[in-house]
Parts: structure tokens; sequence; C-alpha cells
């Protein structure tokens, strides 16, 4: 499927230009064939694809995950692609997530304050945001069914042997940049989670056939 002429703002479409797919190893994209395969099914069937990102707190890779692969789905024009996230706990949407994502060219605004602010993650010109905050995976907020539960928690993979409602359950884990929270590299280090979820969920629907 051809990238489209698409409104994402310059910047991200910047960050999406310079991602290196040819970085992804050949074991990584066997872990990501699932998730490919779940996508081109739901596209041959002209069905919504609802994608579930889900982690423990619900505060970090998770929400990268959900926020990266709608992008990616707008830049392919994938139709009919609703990314969400969840935690087997609620707790808020870290604050350096919030500033990578800021500082990648997103439009962030919050909406809500309190210990569990809701975000507004605006990606392209004309496009809806993403509304992030922490929630568990099970949430109202969350599609109930009918969706595919892609574990990016070793922790959350472990504590939901089932989740409820799910079509398929891929586990695609990503290191947690929080070991480096407080720390010189705590900048840097999400800033390259960010860019590796941003590259292999671009890699994931460059793959999609229409």
């Amino acid at each position: 499927m051809n990238a489209k002429q698409s409104k994402l703002y310059l910047e991200i479409e910047a960050v999406l230009q310079n991602l290196n797919t040819d970085a992804i190893t050949l074991q990584r994209k066997e872990q990501l064939k699932p998730l490919i395969d779940y996508i081109q099914t739901k596209v041959a069937q002209q069905k919504e694809i609802r994608l579930n990102f889900i982690c423990t707190h619900n505060s970090r890779r998770s929400h990268l995950a959900q926020v990266w692969a709608q992008v990616a789905a707008a830049y392919y024009s994938v139709q009919q692609v609703y990314c969400y996230s969840g935690g087997t706990e609620a707790t808020a949407l870290f604050p350096q997530v919030a500033k990578t994502l800021q500082n990648q060219g997103f439009k962030i605004k919050a909406i809500s304050e309190g210990k569990n602010p809701v975000y507004a993650i605006k990606f392209a010109e004309n496009g809806h945001p993403i509304i992030a905050f922490s929630k568990t995976y099970f949430d109202d907020f969350n599609p109930l069914s009918e969706f595919a539960a892609i574990m990016t928690c070793s922790s959350a993979d472990g504590d939901c042997p089932f989740i409820p409602g799910a079509e398929k359950r891929i586990p695609i884990m990503f290191e947690d940049p929080k070991e480096f929270d407080n720390s010189p590299y705590q900048e840097l280090k999400y800033e390259e989670r960010s860019v590796q979820i941003a590259t292999e969920m671009y890699y994931v629907f460059s793959q999609i056939k229409s």
C-alpha cells in the first residue's frame, strides 16, 4: 500500500521519512508478522480494525504504540483503524511521554488535570486527536470485542493470560524507558523508545496491501 500525500504535521512526516526499517531484525519481523496478518485480514474483509495496546500501567510503551500505530495507519491510508491502549491497572500518562511526542511534532493539549490527566494528541491538520489517559484495558473507553490485544510488556502478558473480547492476542514487547527516569539519560532513552516503536508500526502498516 503506497503512502499518501498526507496532511500529517511536517515535523511528524520528517520523523517517519527518517525511520530505518532495515534496522528491524528478521527475528523481530517474525514477531510483528501476526499483527500484519491480523490487519491484512481485516482490510481484505473490509472490516474495522481495532488495536488495543496493553501494558501494566498504561503510562509509557502502550501509549507510544497506540499513537504511532494510528499515525502509521493514516500515513499509509489504511482505513477504519482505531487504536487504543490500556493497562492491568490505571496510573497516569508519564509526562516525559507527552514531552517526547511533542518534540517529535505532535500538538498536545491537556484537557483535564489531576492525578490522571487527559491529553488530546493531534498529528494531522484535519485529523481527529487521539485522547490519551491511563486506563485499564477493559475500561469502557476501549473496545470490548472484535479487537487485537497487543501485549507491549512481559508483565502484562504474564498477568493477563486471557483478554476478554480479544480476537487475537499478539505479544510485541518493548523495553521500558522507565528505568532511566530522573537520570541524565531520561530524554534520550524516551526518544529512542519512541523512535523504535514508530519504526516498527511504520513497517507493519507499510506491509498492508489494499
